[in-house]
């Protein structure tokens, strides 16, 4: 596992000790950032259910300007606090430990809204409309900011009604679906 690409590229990320998590793999990881990107001039993500935090540095590597990142288990915050440090990233991200439907709810107190938010959580979580509720509803999406969400492409059905989706691809097993908010409300 590596960063693909910008001012990181190259750099070799830590992997999160155990089975519990299911890192990114790179190709997807590239395939991804060039449907979103591939390259971006400021703005914030949110890397949900982080595991090493990949997609949030990643996103850092290629622009972003601050990166929150949230996971429950220990060692991917262990995992995530040294792949920041090996990025000499620490005053552009933020990192919760805490359940993801808590750590959006936390958010909602902060009055941010994030460019990009990853969704990739272990995938045996169904059910990823709560989660894409308490995005809306806390408006922790900015104007113009994606959602991508990556899930096997056997998940339950995802349907949010403030949310479009604007595309979806495979890769085996693995899919990757992207949503933004075409009617969004300031």
């Amino acid at each position: 596992m590596r960063i693909i690409s910008g001012t990181n590229r190259g750099l070799k990320l830590k992997a999160v000790p155990g089975k519990n998590t299911r890192p990114t793999s790179d190709k997807v990881k590239e395939s991804l950032f060039n449907m979103i990107g591939p390259y971006f001039s400021g703005g914030t993500c949110l890397d949900l259910f982080a595991g090493s935090g990949s997609l949030g540095l990643e996103a850092i590597s290629r622009g972003i300007e601050h990166a929150t990142f949230i996971d429950k288990n220990g060692l991917a915050i262990k995992t995530i606090h040294d792949n920041i440090h090996k990025l000499r990233a620490e005053d552009k991200t933020e990192v919760i430990r805490v359940d993801a439907l808590r750590g959006l709810q936390l958010l909602s107190e902060k009055d941010i809204a994030y460019s990009l938010i990853f969704i990739d959580p272990p995938y045996e979580v169904r059910n990823i409309n709560n989660y894409l509720k308490e995005i809306t509803k806390n408006k922790l999406l900015a104007k113009n900011g994606l959602i991508i969400y990556e899930h096997l492409s056997t998940n339950d059905t995802i349907y949010n009604e403030s949310l479009s989706i604007v595309k979806e691809a495979k890769y085996g097993h693995t899919q990757i679906t992207i949503f933004n908010m075409p009617s969004y409300k300031s």
